[in-house]
């Protein structure tokens, strides 16, 4: 279900495969959500250490403020990191999602 990532360990001189997440970590004061959309390790937990912040992302603001770096995002979904559901609804909004199919099918 979870598509791997190939990373080369020069210790070891072998491959170790890692499955990574796009995903969101909960950020600000109770009852005031703020999110970073991170690229973590799937094993991670949800506020743990992550490997990337590629954007943020406010419901609270009035209007709803999303900041990503497309450029990152789609890197990394390229290289297979899977976004979450949410992230994946948040990246379609934003047109992410168009970009990488259509990366992907060229």
């Amino acid at each position: 279900m979870l598509q791997s990532i190939i990373v080369e360990d020069r210790n070891v001189g072998g491959a170790v495969s890692m499955a990574v997440k796009i995903r969101l970590k909960r950020m600000g004061a109770k009852k005031n959500p703020f999110y970073r959309i991170v690229v973590a390790d799937s094993r991670s937990p949800r506020d743990g250490r992550s490997i990337e912040q590629i954007g943020t992302y406010n419901p609270v603001s009035e209007p709803v403020s999303l900041k990503i770096d497309e450029e990152k995002a789609l890197d990394w979904m390229l290289k297979g990191a899977k976004p979450s559901d949410t992230v994946r609804n948040l990246f379609s909004t934003q047109g992410i999602m168009q970009k990488f199919h259509d990366a992907k099918n060229e």
